[in-house]
């Protein structure tokens, strides 16, 4: 008595199920990270382009006075500082030069961009107006004397900032 099988038997399926499971654990952990780090990248871009609107009026102010802004003249000078993740954008005068510091919001940002309960930093400065660099730039060439570094994390920088 001979039966032609015409399906999977329980044990079968079971087996493939436990399979498509296992491979389930090892490949959505990294998937879900490579995405997170993704959508926190696309975040910084917003804080990389309200950054950059900062340059050329703080450049000018700079060439025209011979000193950095205020607070007060930043304000007045800069009209856009926030965005939809970053909280604030705040001028820093140093002895060397100048640094702007844009800080993301505590909720509706990537968990990557906070750290401890706070929004990461992402920072641009420059000695002279004229040269800018992004972050935490230590080449000896281009950085500038007592910046407050930035906390936004290297894989979640764009290429312009690492």
């Amino acid at each position: 008595m001979e039966q032609d099988q015409k399906g999977l038997t329980l044990l079968e399926t079971m087996m493939v199920f436990a399979i498509i499971g296992i491979l389930a654990t090892i490949a959505i952990p990294p998937a879900y990270q490579a995405y997170e780090n993704s959508v926190a990248r696309e975040q910084v871009i917003e804080a990389i382009s309200l950054l950059n609107t900062v340059k050329t009026p703080v450049a000018e102010f700079y060439a025209e006075k011979s000193r950095w802004p205020t607070r007060q003249e930043f304000d007045s000078l800069v009209g856009t500082r926030t965005g939809k993740y970053v909280a604030n954008l705040i001028p820093l005068s140093l002895a060397g030069g100048f640094q702007v510091t844009a800080t993301f919001k505590t909720s509706g940002v990537s968990p990557g961009l906070l750290k401890e309960g706070a929004g990461r930093t992402l920072v641009v400065a420059t000695k002279d107006g004229i040269i800018w660099i992004c972050n935490d730039s230590i080449d000896p060439a281009t950085a500038v004397p007592d910046l407050i570094p930035g906390t936004v994390l290297a894989q979640h920088r764009s290429q312009v900032c690492k």
